[in-house]
């Protein structure tokens, strides 16, 4: 360690939050060197590319073939499928010298589209999956946290092409297995979820989450079933319709002072109307606008679900995408002074021919009490299907725990996890933008079927010392640690000379041995121990005079007193274990 490039640091940085983010800056293994951006010190890189050795094994394994394509990217194959557009401000867009317009490639699914094409024709060629493991870029609006949510970042995308679907399912299948050997090595506790597709397109898609309450993605869980999925794609079950024959007649009241949903219920409770009410029985019209990819112009939607919950963000821009979606402001509300804020209601939204969408919940014959488009007044006993009709369902509504599940066994639990693997069934989308066919046997063409498969690989580094770290430092792996075992040389004696003949002994016994061979007070070295979180540290200190030696393990914590002569064999042992 003395020759290596390393600086450890005893305070969190001042813009961390999570521990991965304190804790790989805080022991030399990533520098900030811009926001999202960070730099793999030497440590660093080895646990990188360790990571990245597992994931190229497991992928060589199912099949794959790895390639290597450029980063910088012409817009025209982004404007053939459509997402020079749909990707908004978070493709990094630039021109060269002569004005050509280029991107820094988010993912690849355009050039490995053209490479098939201009390489296989005939279905003799199929199946065949290429793979690559490089930087992408994402112009992160708020990168944060460290390396989790970066601007530029490691990933392996790898893409499958098959002559019909059932090929499709059997290359998605060998993926989704590999991901599962790819994730147990890695020593990562995950989930596998429903997912949405997004930008990407297509049909199935699932997530793996590695499970961390500091994760930006809630998923859920039942408690009667193995169903799980990431909140966006969580499905409500609809009620049946309902009769809308012998239902009370709507009638408007004056509500005063009722533009907020519990003071609307408290004021209903406290009037005459001959039933209780709760929020749930309340019809909220939440107002939002849209804007097309590639479209100047903002359009107004409108939602209604039940006033006991909150439209969920991420499940609309979900829900939307690759529509823009924001909240409306109080220039909207003054161009369109039908909309009267806290007192909407669907007679207005419709009449303006406001696209109005509802929840799953809305069913024909529910009843519920609205806004009456007028300051001050609500309609109670507005029927869906007989006094007004939307345009349609969006499931946007936020997933609370005790929510029943979508497959009908058990109640929703939500936690917390980190996105570190993706796949999709992308079909034909690609194929279609740039014609990739192949002759079938009967001599006639036939489009490729396509599907996508991520893993964020330096994400994967730090959402294994979100899971794997205590409040001394990180506890790496040893599939993925920079070294095998630390050893440690204290003292002014011929600790260091020891320390160094054993660490020879060890990589000559095919280990590998990071020595702290520095001239440093023997608590900066323990603490660099354990804040580096090698697997297993040997300490060569004070009781080498009695002809011991200190060897731990640094996920348990435990330690042993080793005789000098059998320290090099009982330290194989345990890291053979």
């Amino acid at each position: 360690m003395s020759n290596l490039f390393l600086r450890t640091l005893r305070e969190d940085p001042a813009d961390a939050e999570v521990p991965s983010h304190k804790l790989l800056v805080r022991a030399g293994y990533v520098r900030r060197a811009a926001p999202g951006v960070y730099t793999w010190l030497p440590l660093g890189k080895i646990v990188l590319e360790n990571v990245s050795r597992v994931v190229r094994e497991e992928m060589n394994a199912m099949g794959g073939q790895e390639v290597l394509l450029p980063a910088l990217l012409p817009k025209e194959y982004y404007e053939a499928s459509g997402r020079w557009e749909e990707y908004g401000d978070t493709l990094f867009r630039l021109k060269d010298r002569k004005g050509a317009d280029y991107l820094l490639g988010p993912t690849h699914e355009e050039l490995f589209t053209l490479l098939v094409k201009g390489e296989y024709s005939s279905y003799k060629d199929f199946p065949v999956v290429l793979y690559q493991i490089q930087e992408k870029f994402r112009d992160e609006a708020r990168p944060r946290a460290g390396i989790l949510r970066g601007r530029e970042f490691h990933m392996k995308d790898a893409y499958s092409f098959d002559i019909d679907d059932e090929g499709l399912q059997e290359s998605y299948d060998k993926h989704r297995a590999a991901y599962i050997r790819i994730f147990d090595r890695l020593g990562l506790e995950y989930v596998i979820v429903s997912a949405t597709s997004g930008a990407m397109g297509g049909s199935a898609s699932e997530e793996f989450l590695a499970v961390a309450p500091t994760g930006e993605d809630t998923f859920v869980r039942s408690t009667g079933s193995d169903y799980a999925a990431n909140v966006e794609a969580v499905t409500v079950p609809a009620p049946e319709p309902r009769s809308v024959e012998g239902l009370p007649e709507a009638r408007k009241h004056h509500t005063p002072n009722t533009a907020t949903i519990q003071t609307l219920v408290d004021f209903l409770n406290g009037a005459d109307l001959g039933r209780d009410f709760t929020e749930a029985d309340t019809l909220k019209n939440v107002l939002v606008k849209t804007r097309a990819p590639g479209t100047e112009e903002w359009e107004l939607l409108a939602i209604g679900l039940p006033g006991d919950r909150e439209v969920d963000f991420k499940r609309l821009e979900a829900a939307l995408e690759p529509t823009e979606v924001a909240i409306v402001d109080e220039a909207d509300f003054a161009a369109n002074p039908f909309l009267v804020k806290g007192y909407i209601g669907p007679k207005a939204l419709q009449d303006n021919k406001v696209r109005y969408l509802v929840d799953p919940r809305v069913v024909t014959g529910t009843a519920w009490v609205t806004g009456a488009d007028e300051a001050d007044h609500h309609v109670v006993d507005l029927v869906a299907g007989r006094d007004f009709t939307p345009d349609g369902t969006i499931d946007v509504a936020e997933v609370r725990d005790g929510d029943p599940s979508p497959d009908g066994k058990g109640t929703l639990y939500t936690a917390r996890g980190i996105e570190i693997g993706h796949i999709f069934q992308l079909g034909r989308k690609y194929a279609d933008a740039f014609q990739l066919d192949a002759l079938g046997p009967d001599g006639k063409p036939k489009r490729v079927t396509m599907g996508s498969y991520g893993i964020g690989v330096s994400r994967a580094v730090a959402s294994i010392v979100e899971q794997s770290h205590d409040d001394k430092g990180i506890v790496w792996p040893r599939e993925i640690s920079p070294a095998d075992v630390h050893v440690v040389g204290t003292g002014k004696g011929g600790e260091v000379e020891e320390a160094l003949r054993i660490g020879g002994e060890l990589e000559a016994r095919g280990l590998r041995v990071l020595v702290d061979d520095r001239k440093a007070a023997p608590g900066v070295k323990f603490n660099d121990a354990e804040l580096l979180g090698i697997p297993t540290t040997v300490i060569v200190g004070r009781g080498l005079k009695d002809g011991l030696i200190e060897l731990r393990d640094r996920a348990s914590g435990e330690r042993s007193d080793v005789p000098v002569e059998e320290i090099v064999e009982r330290t194989v042992a345990a890291c053979s274990q």
